[in-house]
């Protein structure tokens, strides 16, 4: 419609009134980034717009002398008389939605979230809006993930059966996010925890936001390698093998994804276990984040749309798509092999 808040352009979703961007995959002025993935938070942008506990993982990927102004969860800001403000969105550490108000409505554009608890990252908060953008990775009913208190319950059996037999337990999860869930929700008394360079890059990150995460180890700082064989190995997907992985010897691989709830994605990596953990929400849970809006119109975006879209007005919404060039979670695993 002519006068929507927030429109698609070749650059990105754009907002007309204010003239700036959300998450634009290609060069502009004014850019709002939801969150530092990198299928959300590219370079190119003259001036930047995040929430400020995110600024260490954007400059670490984006450059450390961007024009970066940082805010805080809810703390609002007025561009060519449009109000932005940002509210967590519970993906990743400085994840948001980005809430958009003129002329007395309401825009909200999600980015990526999901309604599961995190020890890293500020839980999701749903905002009252006229129309919701919301992100559908896993817009299929199919996706139902388990509790994530079981999901690691599974990881530690798994890993003190390994560590019993001596053999490593390699985890393969996402460096940004998904990696540091893990290493918050294992049980680390079991043995020494060993991380890919990649992901020990954003464990400083976390670690100087103030998430807790346990002691990890490079395995160039492993003096005895024996510990090495009942060690957790948290690496990105990139690394599977690889060189570095040899160094461990006899393991045992697993991967934490949403793609785990289908065994064919499983299969396809021959790997020996698969854990769901996804830093998306489920279906239940875009169906609660979606009604929790009070929104009569959503926009879907970021796969599935035409699920989305169907569902969506079958239950008396007013349903749209964006087609836009987000990636999925293959789009991170290309940016954690370069580290």
């Amino acid at each position: 419609m002519a006068d929507d808040l927030i429109v698609l352009r070749p650059e990105g979703l754009y907002c007309p009134p204010g003239d700036f961007f959300i998450d634009p995959w290609r060069p502009v002025g004014r850019a709002v980034i939801t969150h530092a993935h990198s299928d959300h938070a590219r370079t190119g942008a003259s001036h930047y717009l995040a929430t400020a506990i995110s600024e260490g993982v954007l400059r670490a990927r984006l450059g450390a002398d961007i024009a970066l102004q940082g805010l805080a969860y809810g703390e609002a800001v007025t561009h060519n008389g449009v109000r932005i403000s940002l509210h967590p969105a519970g993906h990743v550490l400085g994840s948001a939605q980005v809430r958009v108000e003129h002329g007395g409505r309401v825009w909200v554009a999600s980015g990526d979230y999901k309604l599961d608890p995190d020890l890293t990252c500020a839980a999701f908060e749903p905002q009252r809006c006229d129309c919701f953008i919301t992100e559908s990775t896993f817009g299929l009913p199919v996706y139902r993930w388990p509790a994530p208190a079981e999901v690691f319950a599974d990881i530690d059996a798994w890993w003190r059966a390994n560590a019993a037999a001596g053999r490593a337990s390699i985890v393969f999860a996402y460096a940004f996010g998904k990696a540091q869930r893990v290493l918050a929700g294992v049980d680390a008394s079991i043995g020494p925890i060993v991380v890919h360079g990649a992901v020990e890059v954003l464990n400083r990150a976390y670690r100087a936001a103030g998430v807790a995460l346990p002691p990890t180890r490079l395995v160039t700082d492993v003096a005895d390698k024996r510990e090495l064989a009942r060690a957790l190995v948290v690496a990105p997907p990139s690394a599977a093998g690889s060189s570095w992985l040899r160094r461990f010897g006899v393991a045992s691989d697993a991967f934490a994804s949403g793609w785990m709830t289908l065994r064919g994605a499983r299969r396809r990596r021959a790997l020996d276990r698969g854990f769901v953990l996804s830093d998306h929400a489920d279906w239940p849970g875009l169906m609660r984040a979606i009604g929790a809006t009070g929104a009569q119109r959503v926009i879907v975006t970021h796969g599935y749309e035409v699920v989305m879209q169907r569902w969506l007005r079958e239950n008396g919404l007013d349903a749209g798509a964006f087609a836009t060039e987000y990636g999925d979670e293959a789009v991170e695993d290309a940016a954690d092999a370069l580290g």
